[in-house]
């Protein structure tokens, strides 16, 4: 309505102002409402091929777009295992900081668990202490053993001498019995070193090991009873949380909550423009939004961002093959916006509706000194309608409140 106003002042007003006066023509007499076609036609023409022109040029050089949001991911509370909760540690609704416990499931499995693994290391441990004295009674051993070769040899020595000396007063079966008890001693010298050595081993080299295994174990099932508490991976908002003792919690099919990120949504809008404004819209160009849930606010922006893609074309692996046809909806071209001065957005709530005006720039073509005079006025004019879309924004922003109200019917 405004462009037609607007458009009327260069082409209908002028007509009916010639046929008024300068023709002599009044308005009920010779211009009725049966001959106003015939004697306006001119006017009323050209005033429509008008509005549909300026129409056009500010819509596509100045883009409006209605799907205008702030959008926010949340994140599912999920334990790694499933179970039965069994203490709920937030309410319905509340603030919880990063590394707050949210809920417990039963844990007295991995308690068991890790009091037998405790239990396992207080085994090797003692075991250890057991394997100390048997080392000491193996060194006992040994050098008992020693003691008594030493004697069995000492004594075959001296029967050996005195034999040598007259075979008369040792006997050579005497002397067969002591050499078989020499052997006898070192065999048993061996076998306590070889005691020795094993308690020393099992020491130093098997009860080590089994104590590391069960010190593993402990970790293991530390880490298991962990898991049984769930807690908050980051600053956030923990909102319609109704889970309550009791209940199983299945982290495939059945998520404990939602927990949404303390930035999430803020200081940013996401909008979906026409695909046909994808060559005008671009970084750095200003714009504005009007949101329902800050009524007579216009809140300055800039565009920040504009994806490469657009979500209709995207596929995903699958056992048939894509059809073009079944595309029936065409994307929009997906444009982020920051405000244009700090805290602008700091009171509009997450995921609130707005509407936006992106605006053109020509200033650096228009100070170009190549530019035709033809290309010259085209920008001026381009920029100047600008403020047309401005002036329906305001509008829109004025009659949002009436029309949610009002004509909403609720």
């Amino acid at each position: 309505m405004l462009e037609l106003l607007l458009c009327s002042l260069f082409t209908l007003v002028p007509d009916y102002l010639y046929r008024r006066y300068g023709q002599g023509k009044r308005f009920g007499k010779e211009i009725t409402l049966y001959s106003v076609w015939f004697e306006l036609r001119w006017g009323i023409t050209a005033c429509l091929m008008l509005t549909v022109g300026l129409i056009t040029v500010v819509f596509y050089n100045h883009p409006t777009s209605v799907a205008v949001t702030s959008f926010f991911r949340t994140v599912p509370i999920l334990p790694e295992a499933t179970g039965r909760v069994a203490e709920v540690h937030v309410g319905f609704s509340g603030e919880v900081k990063r590394g707050a416990p949210i809920f417990r499931l039963d844990n007295s499995k991995e308690l068991a668990a890790v009091a037998t693994a405790r239990q396992r290391i207080a085994e090797t441990e003692a075991a250890m202490l057991v394997a100390s004295s048997d080392i000491a009674a193996a060194e006992g051993q040994a050098e008992q053993a020693r003691a008594a070769l030493q004697q069995a040899e000492d004594e075959l020595a001296t029967k050996e001498e005195l034999n040598r000396r007259n075979a008369s007063i040792v006997s050579r079966r005497e002397i067969e019995q002591l050499t078989v008890a020499v052997a006898g001693r070192k065999g048993s010298l061996a076998a306590a070193e070889a005691a020795r050595q094993g308690a020393q081993t099992r020491l130093s080299t098997l009860l080590p090991a089994q104590k590391a295994s069960a010190e593993a174990s402990l970790a293991q099932a530390q880490v298991d009873l962990d898991k049984m508490t769930v807690y908050a991976g980051f600053d956030g908002r923990v909102e319609q949380f109704t889970l309550r003792v009791g209940e199983i919690v299945n982290p495939i099919m059945r998520p404990a909550g939602l927990l949404i990120p303390s930035e999430a949504g803020r200081g940013r809008l996401q909008a979906g423009f026409n695909q046909i404004e994808a060559q005008i819209i671009k970084v750095g160009m200003a714009a504005e939004v009007a949101c329902l849930a800050k009524p007579f606010t216009i809140v300055p922006m800039v565009v920040t961002g504009v994806q490469d893609f657009i979500a209709a074309g995207q596929i995903r692996a699958a056992d048939q093959l894509l059809d073009p046809q079944s595309v029936t909806r065409p994307g929009t071209l997906l444009v982020m916006m920051e405000p244009l001065f700090a805290g602008g957005l700091d009171d509009l709530p997450p995921g609130s509706s707005c509407v936006a005006n992106a605006y053109s720039n020509n200033h650096e073509q228009l100070q170009s000194k190549d530019i035709s005079t033809g290309r010259w006025l085209y920008l001026h004019m381009v920029d100047a309608v600008a403020l047309v879309h401005a002036m329906l924004l305001r509008i829109q922003m004025l009659l949002m409140p009436i029309k949610a109200l009002v004509f909403s019917g609720h």
